[in-house]
């Protein structure tokens, strides 16, 4: 089976195929993108209606993760149209039922509104999501679970020891659907209050970055360019909890890598978070922070100590799970 996935180059995507190549699934690399750097593959070709008919005997599934931001509900219409009239499948995986990059609902609800429709088959990654979609649309998917992040050597790799219980919260390039300021002060708080605690706040260099530093006075906030793969997971393990700061979302793939390093995750209760995999949960959407429950997890999280951590030999099985239920959802939307 031939795949166009928008995108291929994605580490969610990648790690669906089967860790041995054994699932008989080839999926195609992303095109080159005109006037962007080499190897992003961002705005997707394969999204444009001419780029599936030119390409049509090359693959057999259009498979959309993501990528379709800035696609108005006309564009995904013809995309759709351009699939079908080819003769080829579309298969959608919803990744995101809110888009975390927009801070209003309305274009991400407008461009599910077609692609769900139009799907021959339809993925998600949790039960919660997937009652949603049938909620929403009346359409039934397929509910196949988050791959590994991380890579196995570093899964089963041991946590290197330190001092103390560091509690961490990344702001990044403070996403639309971040909160950090009101969360890190809270975080702030909580950890005083805790022996032996401190908070770490990372932001990138960038304009939302550095604000956020500016507005956190007396707080360690470090501020950076983004991480590499490497940089990001020898932070991950230095942190005892990562606090992820959303009022709004639906699945995270850095509470997945977290749960490769054996780093617990405190997560918002908007969402599909604790569904995906063992983590605490503090009150916070768009209407309201619950700054007890942030607190109260915190304490426990110092308390207990969870050590929730992916096996890798699980995550290898499961893997390989994932691997059989996508080329199961491409023969049968192929044939």
């Amino acid at each position: 089976m031939r795949i166009a996935s928008v995108p291929a180059g994605h580490v969610y995507v990648r790690h669906l195929a089967h860790p041995g190549s054994r699932d008989g699934v080839v999926r195609l690399p992303d095109p080159p993108v005109a006037g962007v750097p080499a190897g992003q593959w961002w705005p997707p070709p394969m999204l444009d209606p001419s780029w599936v008919r030119a390409h049509a005997a090359e693959f057999d599934v259009l498979h959309v993760h993501f990528g379709y931001d800035d696609r108005s509900p006309a564009d995904l219409t013809a995309l759709a149209a351009a699939v079908r009239d080819t003769g080829k499948a579309l298969v959608v995986t919803v990744h995101d039922l809110r888009n975390p990059h927009h801070a209003d609902p309305a274009a991400h609800d407008a461009a599910l509104g077609v692609l769900v429709p139009a799907a021959d088959a339809l993925l998600t990654l949790t039960p919660g999501a997937a009652a949603e979609i049938a909620r929403r649309w009346g359409r039934a998917a397929t509910v196949v679970p988050h791959p590994h992040v991380v890579g196995p050597d570093r899964i089963a790799a041991p946590r290197p020891p330190h001092d103390g219980f560091v509690v961490g919260m990344h702001a990044k390039s403070v996403r639309a659907n971040a909160d950090p300021l009101p969360v890190a002060r809270a975080l702030a708080d909580a950890v005083a209050e805790l022996p032996g605690a401190r908070l770490r706040v990372d932001a990138h260099d960038d304009a939302r970055g550095r604000a956020v530093a500016a507005a956190l006075p007396g707080v360690d906030v470090r501020v950076h360019p983004p991480f590499s793969d490497d940089d990001l997971w020898d932070y991950l393990t230095g942190l005892d909890l990562s606090v992820l700061p959303y009022r709004f979302g639906t699945h995270s793939g850095w509470l997945e890598a977290c749960h490769d390093l054996g780093t617990a995750v405190l997560a918002p209760d908007c969402g599909f978070y604790a569904e995906q995999a063992p983590c605490l949960l503090y009150g916070h959407d768009e209407r309201h922070l619950d700054v007890e429950s942030l607190r109260a997890a915190v304490r426990r999280a110092h308390d207990e100590r969870p050590a929730w951590r992916a096996d890798p030999e699980e995550r290898r099985v499961q893997r390989e799970g994932i691997a059989a239920v996508h080329a199961a959802v491409y023969r049968s939307v192929a044939a």
